[in-house]
């Protein structure tokens, strides 16, 4: 016998040495539990102590032999003592039975449903009311009334009392289980009096808003959320005091996150507010996705209109790429023609990015991490970005601590600067100014490049909401994307955008990205180069030769096939789109499928949701090719 029949066996002695008749009856009116008092007491069959019997069918038995008196519709009396007990509520009553016996009936609900009973023999204590009235002549009929109803209620109170101690268990146990809910849910869930001070929350404040107290019961709203956040929704909650349930959005300034308030009042009987529930809920995802959902259409238009442009304009930014960097490197070259020539690379590679943003403006961006030295990154930024400034603008570089290669997207990180930079001019207007470029490393785990100027500075407003879509200054002359693209640019690559106004004047834009040093370059190698632009191809082979590589050329798949069988080539790299039937992705399956297998690139100026250029078996190079873009993905480890 296990230890659970033990337990049965020995709960059922015990009931059985109560005097009292009791009997538990489930949800369903189906007897669980019954001492021996119960059959003895309404003389039951066995079949009606068994568990699982049925109270309809005891109640029939019941009224069938009399218990409760003549019936003159044995069935309606049936039916409406089921109809009560499915009803349950609590009761304590007193009747007589057909032979005679007085018994107490008190019933109380269980909280897993059904509910317990339990009769009690007062005859006894009937008679001695009677006895006491007929032989206490002294007594008036007052005074033994009042004692009989003074009896009755002791009971009924007892009973009451028995409620109201099971009533508060369940309360305990609802407002523990209310507590356990309110924990697990993402959100942060709370009520304030009307001085502003919680006096109940969760334990998600700071999950919800990083920086905030956790433990905010008896503390004010100022001290657990700071000073500047009850600023921006004291408004809020002075209306939900007032009587209005209100709902908004802000930006916790701390964390760039985007939050949702609730706030309904707390009314009591009469109608007035006594404090309000708050419930705050992160939904920065969600106003970034409303942003994206808003520019859809207009991208798809975008991506409709330029896609066709973007081949031949690749084409053409390689070419200009490929001659100016040969100009660049040629000797002699005086100093006025090679900054010249810096800076038409610069401008060249500003529209590979710009091409790089039509190409992405119907689908994700990807980052194309590459080796990068800041310091002349910036230097080629500034010069490109002079021009636009003026004479009155002066514009200055500063790099500490960062000689390595980096690991950066020069191209979203260059159309993220040029876009501060001229944000910068547009502050200083016309009057003289100095717009600076720093770059400097955080703690070996941060790269902060900033952008400051000695404009007028960010209103309150800007500051607040001048990262969010569509939000401007400039008025119908501004789109409101520029912050916007920047933030989400530096989302994308792990970092973070701050918005500040220095002491001093101005305002300043800092990029926090990660930090992380290059890798070193690969070993030369016998590269086959397969393009039939010959112009591009002469461009490429200079930027492979440029890194100590070998390289052989065709310019059809065909063509390609046949010098694959030449031994020791370590590297192909095709276009996509070649002369012929045969593409660049059918031709990188069928060199890849070779024992052993050559190594394969491709290169195109497809945009990234192309379906060919998603079929491609390995990675691609999106042109206008870059000496760095390239160099990256012949970095090991990089183009696998």
């Amino acid at each position: 016998m296990t230890g659970e029949d033990d337990t049965g066996r020995l709960t059922r002695a015990g009931l059985n040495l109560i005097q009292q008749a009791l009997s538990i009856f489930d949800r369903e009116l189906r007897l669980a539990v019954c001492n021996r008092q119960y059959q003895v007491m309404f003389d039951l069959p066995e079949s009606l102590t068994r568990p699982g019997a049925s109270f309809e069918q005891t109640i029939r038995h019941l009224v069938e032999r009399g218990e409760y008196g003549p019936q003159p519709d044995i069935d309606a009396a049936v039916r409406l003592r089921v109809e009560q007990a499915r009803a349950f509520v609590p009761h304590y009553m007193e009747r007589t039975r057909a032979n005679g016996r007085t018994i107490s009936v008190e019933g109380s609900p269980l909280p897993q449903g059904g509910w317990v009973t339990v009769y009690t023999d007062i005859t006894d204590i009937k008679l001695q009311e009677g006895l006491l009235r007929a032989h206490s002549a002294e007594l008036s009929d007052q005074l033994l009334a009042h004692t009989e109803r003074l009896a009755l209620a002791n009971r009924e109170l007892a009973a009451t009392n028995a409620a109201l101690e099971e009533a508060k268990r369940e309360l305990t146990e609802i407002e523990a289980r209310t507590r356990q809910v309110t924990e697990m849910m993402p959100a942060h869930i709370a009520h304030m009096d009307r001085a502003y001070r919680y006096t109940f929350s969760n334990r998600r404040l700071s999950s919800v808003m990083p920086g905030s107290l956790s433990e905010i019961v008896g503390v004010t709203v100022a001290d657990a959320l700071g000073r500047d956040t009850f600023t921006r929704i004291e408004p809020e909650l002075a209306r939900a005091l007032a009587g209005e349930a209100t709902v908004f959005e802000i930006t916790h300034a701390p964390s760039g996150r985007r939050i949702r308030i609730a706030l309904t009042p707390d009314r009591s009987m009469d109608g007035a507010v006594n404090g309000v529930y708050v419930l705050s809920t992160d939904v920065t995802h969600e106003a970034q996705a409303r942003a994206a959902l808003t520019q859809s259409s207009k991208r798809e238009l975008a991506a409709q209109l330029t896609s066709g442009l973007a081949h031949d304009f690749a084409n053409l930014l390689t070419i200009i790429m490929g001659l100016q960097g040969r100009m660049e490197r040629a000797e002699g070259l005086p100093a006025e023609a090679a900054e010249l020539a810096r800076a038409t690379l610069a401008a060249a590679r500003r529209g590979g990015t710009l091409l790089d943003r039509i190409a992405s403006i119907s689908g994700p961006r990807e980052l194309r991490p590459q080796p990068l030295d800041i310091g002349p990154f910036l230097d080629d930024l500034a010069a490109m970005a002079r021009p636009t400034l003026g004479e009155a603008v002066v514009l200055e570089t500063m790099v500490e601590g960062l000689d390595a290669p980096l690991l950066l997207d020069p191209g979203t990180l260059q159309d993220s600067l040029l876009n501060l930079v001229l944000n910068a001019r547009d502050s200083i207007g016309a009057g003289p100014g100095r717009i600076s470029l720093g770059a400097r490393a955080v703690r070996d785990t941060w790269v902060e490049i900033s952008v400051t100027d000695t404009g007028r500075g960010f209103s309150p407003e800007a500051l607040e909401r001048g990262l969010d879509p569509f939000f401007t200054t400039k008025g119908g002359e501004g789109s409101g994307l520029g912050l916007s693209m920047v933030y989400d640019q530096t989302k994308l690559a792990g970092g973070r955008v701050r918005l500040e106004n220095p002491e001093g004047g101005g305002a300043r834009v800092t990029l926090r990205l990660p930090l992380r040093a290059a890798a070193e370059t690969t070993a030369p190698k016998l590269v086959l180069l397969v393009e039939d632009s010959d112009e591009i191809r002469t461009s490429v082979r200079e930027m492979l030769r440029g890194m100590g590589h070998t390289v052989i050329e065709a310019a059809t798949a065909a063509e390609a096939r046949e010098l694959a069988d030449l031994p020791g080539i370590g590297l192909m790299l095709s276009d996509i789109n070649l002369r012929g039937a045969e593409t660049g992705v059918s031709l990188a399956r069928a060199v890849g499928a070779r024992t052993p297998p050559i190594p394969v690139l491709l290169m195109t100026s497809l945009p990234e949701g192309h379906a060919l250029r998603a079929a491609a078996p390995c990675p691609v190079l999106s042109k206008p090719v870059t000496d760095a873009a390239l160099r990256a993905l012949l970095t090991p480890g990089d183009a696998a």
